[in-house]
C-alpha cells in the first residue's frame, strides 16, 4: 500500500495495491501495521456504508466533538466523489485549512481524515457508494457541522453550487466563524 502526506500532514492518502489477473482483482484495502508506520494508531469500531442516487449530492461537512471525536478512512467503492477534510483543531498550524481529493472506484484510493476535521463529500457521478470506517461510534449528542459552501474555507467542489443538492439538516449548517457562538 502506497501511504501519501497530503498538504495537510496528518491526513493521508493510501492506494492499495491491486493483484487482478483474468478472474478479477485483490486489495489489502487496511493495514494497522501501515497506517501505525504513519503515525496513526487507530481502532476502528464501526463501518459505515452510504448508497447515493445522483451526482451533486453533499454530504457534510460533519465531525463529532470530543470527548466522542471520530477518525474516517474513507474509500469510494462505486463512482466518484470529492472527498473534503478541514482542519477543526485551533491549535494546529493547518486551522481552517482543507484537503480535497477525488476518490473513485478507478483509482481506488482512500483517505485517512484524522480525529478534529470536518468531513464531507460530493458526488460526482450518478449511484456512487462510500464505505468509511470510525474510530468512534456515532454520537448524536456530539455531532456538529459546518456550511459546506462556508466562504471563509474556499472550497472547490468541483460541481456548480447549483448543481449541489443537500438534506435540509447540512442546508443549515453553521458558517466556521459561528462555531463559537454556538459552543462547538
Amino acid at each position: 500500500m502506497k501511504i501519501e502526506r497530503l498538504s495537510i500532514p496528518d491526513v493521508l492518502l493510501l492506494t492499495p495495491l491491486r493483484h487482478a489477473d483474468e478472474r478479477g482483482s485483490f486489495s489489502e484495502t487496511f493495514r494497522a501495521d501501515l497506517l501505525a508506520a504513519n503515525g496513526v494508531v487507530a481502532a476502528f469500531v464501526q463501518d459505515n456504508h452510504v448508497v447515493t442516487k445522483r451526482r451533486g449530492v453533499v454530504r457534510g461537512l460533519h465531525y463529532q466533538m470530543e470527548p466522542r471525536a471520530q477518525g474516517k478512512l474513507v474509500r469510494c467503492s462505486r463512482g466518484a466523489i470529492r472527498d473534503v477534510a478541514v482542519d477543526l483543531r485551533e491549535i494546529s498550524p493547518t486551522y481552517a485549512k482543507h484537503v480535497a481529493i477525488e476518490l473513485s472506484e478507478a483509482n481506488w484510493q482512500q483517505l485517512w481524515v484524522p480525529p478534529g476535521f470536518a468531513h464531507g463529500y460530493i458526488t460526482l457521478d450518478d449511484y456512487c457508494e462510500v464505505i468509511y470506517k470510525t474510530t468512534d461510534y456515532y454520537s448524536p449528542g456530539h455531532e456538529r457541522g459546518i456550511a459546506w459552501d462556508d466562504p471563509a474555507l474556499q472550497i472547490d467542489w468541483g460541481i456548480p453550487s447549483t448543481e449541489a443538492s443537500l438534506s435540509d439538516k447540512d442546508r443549515n449548517l453553521p458558517r466556521l466563524g459561528e462555531l463559537a457562538r454556538r459552543s462547538h
